[in-house]
Order: structure tokens, then C-alpha cells, then sequence
């Protein structure tokens, strides 16, 4: 069964909701962690917009990458610049992966417009999830538009 880390900065918002998704779509095929080079908790935020998609990541932790310095990861795939910078090394054979996802906990102005924020990042989340299971997981070729 491959492996996969999901490394964000404080493992509270885009790496929980990458987390949360590529599980759903991994549907057992895949075991999958998420990490942060700090720890800041998984943002209630988070919890809210993966709840109106239909996925609970309520009981999700916040966890420091040096946890997982034993596991040997097939993919390590990060979702912001800082993390792929300031990432600790471990050695792996793990494939690394990059996409930098804007820090929706950053989101400023009316709480709707923070939510829409959250959702809009989650959202670009979801697809990039779905696509790398499609390809990665169970081998499927996408062909792009």
C-alpha cells in the first residue's frame, strides 16, 4: 500500500483538507498522513468547509513532521512554498511533490468572504486530490483539455 505526507507549514488548514480528500477518494488504497514543519492545531475553519462537502476531518490532529521521521513515505507532497522550503530532510525514496495553495487562514474581510475564501481553497484542493489519486493511485492517465 503506498504512502503519502502531506507537508504545509502549521498542519492546520490546506494540508488537513488535502489530507481529508485524498483519503475519500484514495478509498483504502492509500495511507495517508499530514504534517507541518510547526504544529498550530487543525483550524475550525477547515472542519466547517470539509463538513459542507461532506467530509469529516474533526478528529484529524495537528501533527510536527519529525513524527513521521520512521515512515517510509511513497510521495511527500507539499502545498506551500514554506514548507517546501524550510522542509526538514529524511531520507526516502519518496517522490516529492509540489503544489503551493494559497493559506485560506490568512483570508481577510467579512466572515463570508474568509468562508468563501476557505471553500475556494478547499475547493482547488479537492481537484488537485482527486487528480493525484486518479494518476498516482490507481494509474490512470489524465489528458488535459
Amino acid at each position: 500500500m503506498k504512502r503519502i505526507l502531506v507537508l504545509c507549514t502549521g498542519n492546520s488548514c490546506r494540508s488537513q483538507l488535502a489530507e481529508g480528500y485524498l483519503r475519500h477518494f484514495a478509498q483504502g488504497k492509500a495511507e495517508v498522513y499530514s504534517a507541518g514543519i510547526e504544529t498550530h492545531g487543525v483550524n475550525p475553519k477547515a472542519v466547517q468547509v470539509m463538513k459542507e462537502d461532506g467530509i469529516d476531518i474533526s478528529g484529524h490532529t495537528s501533527n510536527h513532521v519529525d513524527e513521521y521521521s520512521h515512515v517510509d513515505f511513497d510521495y511527500v507532497i507539499t502545498v506551500c512554498d514554506n514548507a517546501r522550503e524550510s522542509c526538514p530532510y529524511f531520507p526516502t525514496k519518496a517522490l516529492k511533490l509540489h503544489h503551493n495553495f494559497p493559506d485560506p487562514a490568512k483570508a481577510t474581510g467579512t466572515p463570508e468572504e474568509v468562508m468563501d475564501q476557505f471553500r475556494s481553497v478547499r475547493d482547488q484542493i479537492k481537484d488537485y486530490s482527486h487528480r493525484f489519486i486518479r494518476e498516482h493511485i490507481n494509474g490512470e492517465r489524465h489528458v488535459s483539455d
